[in-house]
């Protein structure tokens, strides 16, 4: 019944700009622009989950979130090369919070912002936390 997530939303200031940072960034297709004023925009991952970056109508906050503040935090994106994937990001500039880390089992983490600030991370795990 209840299959998995489809995508999740990202109210952003420029939805355009944002949605380029993604498709240029992280290199996922845009699969669906409303083509509104201001536009909407799915973007698509290699594994067909999707981010939807949604106009923002409202006033936007001073302040970026911290990690550990409350509600929806960060968005993992998972790679089968940390190395290689850390170094593309690292070539286009991408803000980081901080240096990559070692986890449990051999995982390697690195937390990064997107443009407007969202909280993204990169994770490489040797073996998945779950097979279905």
């Amino acid at each position: 019944m209840f299959k998995s997530i489809e995508h999740i939303g990202i109210l952003a200031r420029d939805s355009a700009a944002l949605a380029k940072w993604y498709r240029e960034t992280l290199g996922w297709a845009v699969v669906l622009d409303n083509k509104e004023t201001p536009p909407a925009f799915f973007l698509a991952t290699k594994d067909s989950s999707m981010v939807e970056i949604i106009p923002c109508k409202k006033a936007y906050p001073e302040t970026t979130p911290a990690l550990n503040d409350p509600g929806l935090r960060h968005l993992a994106i998972a790679v089968d090369d940390f190395d290689k994937a850390y170094a593309v990001l690292q070539a286009k500039k991408v803000n980081f919070m901080e240096p990559p880390k070692e986890g449990a089992g051999g995982a390697k983490v690195v937390f990064f912002r997107d443009p407007e600030g969202n909280i993204l991370h990169l994770i490489y795990r040797p073996t998945p936390l779950y097979k279905p």
